[in-house]
């Protein structure tokens, strides 16, 4: 089998040596082509020349969850194919590794690979379902390019803790659970729209949702992980249904500790509830406005200041050994 492995340098928890230990193990059971990524954006590069290629026959990203957007964009960059275009496998490198994790596949590098060659030869692979966001028509994003993400996207209280470790992470600081604990606490204290929500849920053929402070859209659960703890936002979705939405219309200092709690003990059969807190189940099409400006993520990654923001769940991708 032909592979393009896209190795991130910069992943939080490989080093050159395990790099290399895991290059030759893959390399042993496929006909490997190794590529190392130099600039933001360069995973989504290799993934989209491979997939235009129709020579290779898989994608291996070797990094964080950061690095598997990147190259599952370039692997869908003309769309979902998920009987021509290459699959995907992840071997995870970064501090979280969300995606990986959620597939059921260990956190450690060096079995993760062991993980991935036994399901090579033994055929293992699943096509998974994943979230489109995109420039909302008539808006002043509109011409934002549509970028798709695996496991969540934030708009609000979530992508400005997001922008904050990002900003923490270029001064040199390690990406650890204490640093995003902190950055936390630095958001509730200075976002100006905690104690009244700017946001707008629309959904085609019901009632506007509005004045929500946070909104966190899940492709699967659990949403992240604090340690070998899972977190379960959304306990409901999962890779073969669309999209799943928690929404929390306050952020009191009495709902920040009753929802924080709620998210530090949920569980795969109960997230966060109350009568702040909106919870809705596979969702294909909404979209997220605000009237005022506010961060956005995906997948773990800062993309800015948005007002509007429309998503589309597409069930069955991207194929992804397993």
């Amino acid at each position: 089998m032909r592979a393009l492995l896209v190795v991130n340098p910069a992943a939080t928890t490989t080093s050159a040596r395990t790099r290399d230990v895991l290059i030759h193990a893959l390399a042993s059971d496929l006909k490997l082509e190794v590529a190392t990524t130099e600039y933001r954006g360069h995973a989504r590069d290799l993934a989209r020349r491979a997939a235009g290629s129709g020579e290779v026959e898989l994608v291996v990203a070797l990094g964080g969850d950061g690095t598997v957007n990147e190259v599952v964009n370039g692997l869908l960059h003309h769309g979902p194919d998920p009987d021509s275009l290459p699959r995907l496998a992840v071997v995870p490198g970064g501090s979280t590794n969300v995606f990986a994790r959620a597939l059921g596949l260990p956190n450690d590098a060096v079995e993760a690979t062991g993980a991935l060659l036994d399901a090579l030869r033994d055929g293992n692979e699943r096509t998974v379902g994943l979230g489109l966001a995109s420039g909302t028509p008539g808006t002043v994003d509109e011409a934002v390019p549509a970028r798709w993400f695996t496991f969540t996207a934030g708009f609000g209280f979530d992508a400005g803790v997001v922008g904050r470790v990002e900003q923490q992470r270029e001064r040199g600081r390690r990406s650890t659970h204490a640093l995003y604990v902190r950055q936390v606490l630095r958001q509730f204290f200075s976002d100006p729209h905690r104690g009244r929500g700017t946001i707008t849920l629309d959904r085609p053929g019901h009632t506007p949702v509005r004045e929500l402070v946070l909104s966190v859209v899940c492709n699967t659960a659990p949403w992240t992980y604090l340690g070998n703890r899972p977190v379960y936002a959304a306990p409901g979705a999962t890779f073969d249904t669309a999209l799943d939405v928690l929404g929390l219309s306050s952020l009191s200092a009495a709902a920040v500790a009753r929802y924080g709690t709620q998210l530090l003990t949920s569980s795969p059969g109960k997230g966060p509830h109350g009568k702040h807190a909106l919870s809705l189940h596979d969702l294909t099409d909404f979209t997220l406005h605000s009237q005022a400006k506010l961060p956005f993520q995906m997948d773990g990654d800062h993309l800015g200041l948005r007002s509007s923001v429309t998503f589309t769940g597409v069930r069955r991708a991207l194929r992804v050994i397993v």
